[in-house]
């Protein structure tokens, strides 16, 4: 069989070894098709990149070697590399196929997910990327698109199609060419074409907030505005897109996209532990520079994290102090900006002029001593009590506006235990109703509180707890044997939606005929989750190889499916007789599809020497040598041919009968 591939690879061989069916996605560096290992006889994702970059002999001296590394990496959140090759001019690499569908297609069907979804999900992207930074690789990619969620609830990162070693020659791309998707790029990359595994973990930071709020962080008419707010804006806290999200996950955003790559975690290993200590209620770990507290002190990172209100001026070294913290210098002060100092003189006034009077320049008198500490004894004594007096009023109206309420800090989507903690850290006391069932929010978390987030209630007071009993569960109707559309519409009558439609060949089921569900039929089934349906592609297509072309024409017609005849090359088969197809045997084809056969002219005619009069082996020996069969009548003493049939032509490998001894039976 001829291997060699032209134009489309559908339907093709590659190496003898991989059979290509159909297209399952394309990119900007490749397309990836379903195919067969037929060595092993396994399903596999081959993805063959587009012919121009096959051809750039420095592209694909990388490739090799970054899929040599990719192909060591073995982990359960990493879409596995089998093997690596080319076929003609088609550059490949025959991958795990994950049956599912990706997190892009998961957001475009739900906008934005729950935090506990999202975390999930994070957290497993986390867990692949870790594994590829511990490698020495960096995959510069990522992105929904290149999240696959499998039917069996795996998550894997795919496409590693732009990775490369972090301990390459070099870790910038060619001057004017930013790789990856401008979404999801980090500002070095924009600025100067930096890539490491830091830029990865901006990444799945960008990834976070989208999978939180439903919408990309910064957005723009072009793909250089976007990248311009990459590099000078910051991205946004989630809760400001989306209020109602708890700090916690505004802390996670803030801390793996800071526009200073220094200020992120190194790699992907130390943002997942970040991600999950804020899944069990503790800080954040890592030599993160946290937050400052009062009188210069350190505060805990779960004060920034875990705290009610918005958090207050940040102070990481080497940066300079806010403008303003909102307090006003008292008259008569001088201001000292570089070191944030209140300069007053020793009566609470201004200070002396330096190189002059505390006038201003006035020349007075020297005082008595006793007359100088009388009136500062009777100032200070004055000054004390209006300080006191002021301080008495303030406190009380303070307790009486302000002092005695307090805010319900925003705890829902927390789980029940950490909401209770947190109500009770800040000094209430805390109540639980009977759970309620909600599509939104995970079993176990909380709903809602009574009264609501950012409530001012006296302090002390019960807070109430209204925690999710979990999605509404339905049961998955019986559908099989029906058409799509109305198995389609049932489900959407007992209250499911309806998901991915996957079509498989049948030989008994019509086409366009529901064949399963999954779940299947009577499963008690989440309300917001889609469910997959299997359909019907009709029969598969027969193994024509061999047959006659009107075989082929017959089943053609009553199927509704194309046919194009193409003659085959050097064949020795009997006139129309198919020699091969594609697609292959047993492939799924629907209605209008073209099937493509190669049939036989025939073998081609051969002119049948004179063998009259030579001896009967040499006659035997001169026919077979040109392809013929002989078939040998006579009896006698005589082993001569006096005769043969056919002659002049005949097509190659027929029958020559060669007659020898005498004429008419030789006796």
């Amino acid at each position: 069989m001829d291997t060699t591939l032209a134009g489309q690879p559908a339907g093709q061989l590659l190496d003898g070894r991989y059979q290509v069916t159909s297209s399952i996605a394309h990119g900007g560096m490749a397309t990836v098709y379903l195919g067969l290992d037929t060595r092993l006889d396994r399903t596999v994702a081959i993805k063959i990149m587009h012919a121009e970059l096959a051809a750039d002999e420095h592209f694909v001296a990388r490739f090799i070697r970054e899929a040599r590394s990719v192909a060591q990496l073995s982990h359960p959140n990493v879409v596995s590399v089998y093997d690596q090759g080319s076929d003609g001019r088609h550059l490949y690499l025959a991958m795990e196929y994950v049956h599912g569908h990706t997190l892009r297609q998961l957001l475009n069907e739900h906008r934005r997910l729950s935090p506990r979804d999202a975390l999930d999900i994070i957290e497993n992207v986390l867990a692949g990327l870790a594994a590829a930074h511990q490698a020495g690789l960096v995959h510069r990619d990522v992105k929904p698109e290149n999240v696959l969620l499998a039917a069996d609830g795996r998550i894997k990162v795919a496409d590693f199609g732009l990775a490369r070693s972090i301990t390459g020659t070099s870790h910038h791309t060619k001057t004017g060419v930013l790789m990856g998707t401008v979404a999801y790029l980090a500002p070095e990359q924009v600025t100067d074409g930096a890539s490491d595994t830091r830029c990865d973990v901006y990444a799945a930071g960008v990834m976070l907030f989208e999978l939180l709020t439903g919408r990309q962080p910064h957005v723009g008419e072009s793909a250089l505005a976007v990248a311009y707010k990459h590099v000078n804006e910051t991205i946004p806290a989630p809760s400001a897109v989306e209020p109602g999200l708890p700090q916690a996950l505004d802390a996670l955003v803030a801390l793996a996209t800071s526009r200073d790559p220094e200020l992120r975690p190194a790699d992907a290993g130390q943002f997942l532990q970040a991600v999950r200590a804020v899944r069990q209620g503790m800080p954040i770990p890592g030599p993160f520079p946290p937050p400052m507290g009062p009188a210069g002190m350190e505060a805990s990172p779960a004060a920034y994290v875990m705290n009610e209100g918005p958090p207050g001026p940040l102070a990481l070294p080497g940066m300079m102090p806010p403008a303003d913290y909102g307090a006003t210098p008292s008259a008569g002060a001088e201001y000292e900006p570089q070191h944030r100092t209140l300069i007053v003189g020793p009566d609470g006034g201004p200070p002396a002029p330096r190189g002059g009077s505390s006038l201003g320049g006035r020349h007075q008198g020297p005082r008595e001593p006793w007359l100088q500490r009388w009136l500062f004894s009777r100032r200070l004594v004055l000054v004390l009590a209006a300080v006191l007096a002021v301080a008495l009023i303030g406190g009380i109206a303070w307790w009486q506006v302000a002092g005695r309420y307090a805010k319900v800090p925003q705890v829902t989507r927390l789980s029940l235990a950490a909401a209770t903690a947190e109500l009770r850290g800040t000094g209430f006391t805390v109540r639980t109703a009977p759970p309620r069932l909600d599509n939104s929010v995970a079993k176990g978390d909380v709903i809602a509180t009574t009264p609501a987030a950012g409530s001012s209630v006296r302090r002390g007071a019960t807070i109430l707890l209204i925690p999710s009993a979990g999605p509404r569960l339905i049961a998955v109707p019986q559908v099989s044997g029906q058409a799509l559309a109305a198995a389609q519409a049932a489900l959407r009558q007992a209250g499911l939606t309806p998901g991915t439609v996957i079509n498989q060949a049948s030989a008994t089921i019509a086409a366009g005929i529901v064949i399963s569900t999954n779940p299947p039929a009577g499963t008690s089934w989440p309300q917001p989750r889609p469910v997959t349906i299997t359909v019907s592609a009709g029969p598969p297509l027969p193994n024509f190889v061999g047959q006659p072309k009107s075989t082929a024409e017959a089943w053609a017609q009553a199927n509704g499916v194309s046919l194009n005849e193409q003659p085959a090359q050097n064949s020795t088969q009997p006139q129309d007789t198919i020699t091969r197809q594609s697609p292959a045997p047993n492939s799924p084809v629907t209605k209008g599809e073209v099937v493509t056969i190669y049939i036989s002219p025939g073998p081609p005619m051969v002119q049948i020497p004179n063998v009259d009069g030579m001896p009967v082996d040499q006659a035997v020996h001169t026919l077979e040598q040109l392809g013929f069969t002989v078939n040998l009548v006579g009896a006698g003493p005589l082993h001569a041919v006096f005769n043969y049939s056919p002659n002049g032509q005949a097509p190659k490998g027929s029958t020559i009968t060669v007659f020898w001894g005498l004429p008419g039976g030789g006796n």
